[in-house]
């Protein structure tokens, strides 16, 4: 009987995984899908020459996680590679602006939008110098991070306090507009901002693209070298190297629960798994308490509450095997590892109100990936393996286009929508289908029937609006990785701090799981969530 089992062998399984066999757990990982990673896999199915990463493909958050840093997955193979610049938002007009990871270089390429904005960028950067580190520390622990939360406030007052804490409450519309004379700042956070599915009106969305576009700064996007389910097999092999064990191709049905505890998962197979101390499950919120724990085993006020949980935006996406790079008209472009394909932040705002309204946009906005650019690996010399995916609304109303699509994606839906992204992107790079060897699309349906956790193509677990995070996340009070079972642990995405490839809602599980073990401590989670409702009844 292992200590523990862990559904899902996405990143933050199987980093739930590592840390408990660290600790000297026997770990069993039951994966449903054929392969581990989750949305971090890479294969070469649109052009056996190339390789595509199928779901996520960037990682500053990777990168400067405290997490996976420590867990030192360079000694089990994983290697990272960078584009020579981070990103670039081209414009029709010929202007570029350009994050680089050398700070005067992007200080040059927004000056060129308004004098004295080079300066204002540096301005930012000397801010994210002063809180980077206590930021970090508390974005990656349990909520509320009180060791890290009170280093953080700390440096918060020495970085401009208060006045500090409203720029990050912002919308980024109105950050970069306090911030820069020109467009280009603008374009840089509010492009970043629209990397989750926070619009330039969206209060936060300046502090998320802020914390995005410093991150690519100091860290780049980088990516795993030969593929983004490198980084996935890395922790793979540590796994196995401390005696862990995974199973692919085995989907867990049901948590089984005895007396309030979580003891053994169920398998479609009809197995049951025990599980001698605890269940880790990196799996949807809406999936572990609408299907496989029973209602019953629940707390009403939680089954109320899930019921008000909002994914966030459907995710397209198109994959490319182009026969020569990117013909970009604006030079700053070619050199980036990531492109943003939006005519500018007014264009953003009209794509983010149709998605808004339950409308497929007419013009998407476009985050475009030059793999080969960052990793000469993915493709033979003088090709491209490039992709680009938009949002799209989860529940389609209508077409802002004329094309009636409906969101069935069918497959004739599928290529319209695919012509639409490639006419954007051919609009800032004439000539770019005539470069298209092969291509693949991945409509929502398709991304959540290859992983469950993606819920029509949602990608962040839900949405990074402020309403639903820190202590919201993934509803009021579950702020942590704590269930109202004992013995069952929230590891995915859904839980604190959210979507993106750090580990950390992973690690805060395991930690938890740990910490409960030893001290044989009923969850305060349990406890609050057993509370009747204010509201009711005597």
């Amino acid at each position: 009987m292992p200590d523990a089992v862990v559904i899902g062998a996405g990143p933050n399984g199987l980093v739930a995984a590592n840390l408990l066999a660290d600790a000297g757990w026997s770990v069993e990982v039951l994966e449903a899908q054929d392969v581990p990673g989750g949305a971090v896999r890479h294969d070469r199915g649109v052009d056996p020459a190339y390789v595509s990463d199928v779901f996520s493909a960037f990682y500053p958050l990777a990168a400067a996680s405290p997490v996976l840093a420590g867990l030192r997955l360079h000694e089990h193979g994983l290697r990272w590679s960078h584009a020579p610049q981070v990103l670039a938002h081209p414009l029709l007009d010929g202007r570029c602006a350009v994050l680089s990871r050398n700070v005067e270089e992007t200080a040059r390429s927004l000056e060129a939008f308004a004098p004295g904005d080079g300066d204002a960028w540096r301005a930012q950067v000397e801010v994210w110098k002063k809180v980077r580190a206590p930021l970090l520390d508390a974005l990656f622990t349990p909520f509320p991070p009180v060791r890290a939360g009170a280093r953080l406030a700390a440096a918060v007052r020495g970085a401009g306090g208060l006045r500090l804490a409203r720029t990050m409450l912002l919308p980024v519309r109105r950050l970069g507009e306090e911030e820069f004379a020109g467009e280009g700042g603008r374009l840089l956070l509010a492009g970043n901002a629209l990397h989750a599915d926070l619009a330039p009106e969206a209060a936060g969305s300046g502090g998320f693209g802020w914390l995005m576009t410093m991150l690519g700064q100091t860290y780049g996007f980088p990516v795993p070298l030969g593929g983004s389910g490198e980084l996935s097999s890395a922790l793979v092999r540590r796994l196995e190297s401390r005696g862990g064990t995974l199973r692919c191709g085995e989907r867990v049905t049901g948590v089984v629960v005895r007396g309030g505890r979580a003891v053994a998962v169920r398998t479609a197979g009809g197995e049951t798994v025990p599980a001698h101390r605890a269940v880790l499950a990196d799996v949807s919120a809406p999936a572990l308490y609408g299907e496989l724990v029973d209602q019953r085993h629940l707390p009403g006020q939680l089954l109320a509450d899930l019921r008000r949980f909002q994914w966030d935006f459907a995710t397209f996406k198109v994959d490319w095997a182009l026969d020569g790079p990117v013909p970009w008209s604006v030079e700053g472009a070619a050199s980036a590892g990531t492109v943003h394909v939006a005519d500018g932040v007014d264009a953003l705002t009209r794509f983010a109100s149709q998605l808004s309204m339950g409308q497929v946009p007419d013009r998407p906005f476009a985050l475009f990936g030059q793999m080969t650019t960052a990793d000469r690996t993915r493709s033979p010399a003088g090709t491209e393996s490039a992709w680009a995916y938009t949002h799209v609304p989860g529940r389609v109303r209508g077409d802002a286009g004329d094309d009636g699509l409906t969101g069935s994606w069918d497959r004739r839906e599928e290529e319209v929508m695919a012509d639409r992204v490639e006419a954007q992107v051919e609009r800032i790079a004439p000539g770019f289908r005539a470069r298209v060897k092969a291509r693949r699309v991945l409509s929502p349906t398709t991304l959540e029937n290859m992983d469950a956790n993606l819920r029509a193509g949602a990608i962040n677990g839900g949405t990074t609006a402020l309403h639903q995070q820190l202590v919201f996340r993934p509803t009021p009070g579950a702020g942590r990785p704590e269930t109202p079972l004992k013995g069952l642990f929230l590891a995915s995405a859904a839980a604190h701090p959210g979507g993106g490839v750090h580990g950390a809602p992973g690690a805060n599980a395991a930690r938890a799981a740990l910490r409960g073990h030893r001290r044989g401590l009923v969850p305060r989670m349990q406890r609050a969530l057993a509370r009747p409702p204010e509201h009711s009844s005597p």
